[in-house]
């Protein structure tokens, strides 16, 4: 689904102008290179399996807590109407008891008229009715009982199994990382307000390895508005998807979710240069299912400070507060990577801004 050879030149013209979404007018630095996103081909096919393994866990066990929770309110609701039912059966077995309900025979011997006789069987016939309605009431209520109660402990099982799998994926994650020498230690992360949690275990505890000390970002709170969630199959997990849509930042595509997610990005106010997709050796951007968005507003340039090191760390927080609404994969930005389960973590991939990600957040959808 790519555009006509004209349609590519006016794309080349208009990056160059800064007139795409998500640019600036003003020159834009090319788009960091093909294979940026650091490590190697086996360390990002084992990122994707198991963030991807851990996502789908997660929303599993999601959807079966929120199904043994509303159960579990029938359940309630429904011992408390066998209940009621029970006293009222009570009633009419002591009624009946008491005074007896007498036959039609009966009905006819003691009526004094014809009117007197169709109200003494009205009366026969609505008290056996309402007899048996409440009996059956009983019985259908004690047997959805029975089947909510099973139901229950089923959600509960799959519950517990999607979460041993989330423990599985989370470990595998932090073995990959461990296992590519490319950091993997706790880091404290970004914020909203735009700081940066822990810059001394980013950069691995050797000041030497990060470069220069970046210019302490501003604080400056900002309220950015919530993503709204993509499609999910009927189970919560998120389904596989090709590369179907045009990308509006290039002459490539994107899929659905990808496309989504850079949608909603830019609808919370994170308009600065972006660039999606590109061919490269590995990784999610050739699959249309990575962004790159820079920290400056028109391009990829330098090492980020000041103003643009704050916008940098309040997009990879925003992505981390909407991760189970977009269906994040990961997140990279200044020497840091963020995945679903462990958080943030120290991710050496270069030394030069693109390689080191402190000129742009790499976000890699599901």
């Amino acid at each position: 689904m790519f555009r006509s050879r004209l349609a590519v030149v006016l794309v080349a013209v208009l990056t160059g102008l800064g007139l795409l979404v998500g640019s600036s007018p003003g020159p834009a630095v090319a788009a960091p290179g093909p294979d940026d996103e650091g490590g190697t081909a086996t360390l990002q096919r084992r990122l994707d399996e198991a963030a991807g393994g851990y996502n789908n866990a997660h929303a599993k066990a999601q959807a079966s807590e929120k199904r043994r929770t509303a159960l579990i309110t029938q359940i309630a609701a429904l011992e408390k109407r066998i209940s009621a039912l029970d006293a009222e059966v009570g009633k009419l077995s002591a009624a009946a008891y008491r005074n007896g309900i007498p036959d039609t025979a009966t009905a006819m011997t003691n009526s004094r008229s014809l009117p007197d006789l169709i109200g003494n069987i009205g009366l026969i016939d609505a008290l056996s009715e309402r007899r048996t309605r409440t009996l059956n009431d009983l019985r259908h209520a004690k047997e959805d009982l029975a089947t909510a109660r099973k139901d229950v402990d089923a959600q509960l099982t799959k519950q517990r199994s999607a979460e041993r799998t989330m423990s599985q994926k989370r470990a595998a994650a932090e073995k990959a990382l461990a296992d590519a020498k490319v950091g993997g230690q706790q880091t404290g992360g970004f914020t909203t307000d735009g700081e940066n949690n822990d810059e001394r275990a980013a950069a691995g505890g050797s000041p030497s390895s990060s470069g220069p000390k970046a210019e302490p970002a501003p604080k400056r709170k900002t309220t950015s508005r919530r993503a709204t969630s993509a499609p999910r199959r009927a189970d919560g997990s998120w389904g596989s998807e090709g590369c179907s849509q045009d990308d509006p930042t290039s002459d490539g595509c994107l899929t659905p979710r990808t496309l989504h997610a850079l949608r909603q990005t830019q609808a919370a106010g994170f308009t600065h240069y972006v660039h999606c997709f590109r061919q490269a050796s590995f990784g999610e951007h050739p699959k249309g299912r990575a962004c790159d968005f820079a920290a400056a507003k028109n391009g990829f340039g330098g090492a980020a400070t000041g103003d643009d090191r704050a916008y940098g760390n309040r997009l990879a927080a925003w992505y981390i507060a909407n991760a189970d609404r977009l269906a994040v994969l990961y997140v990279i930005w200044y020497r840091q990577i963020w995945l679903p389960g462990i958080g943030w973590r120290a991710y050496q991939s270069g030394s030069d801004p693109s390689a080191a990600h402190t000129n742009h957040v790499h976000l890699s959808v599901q």
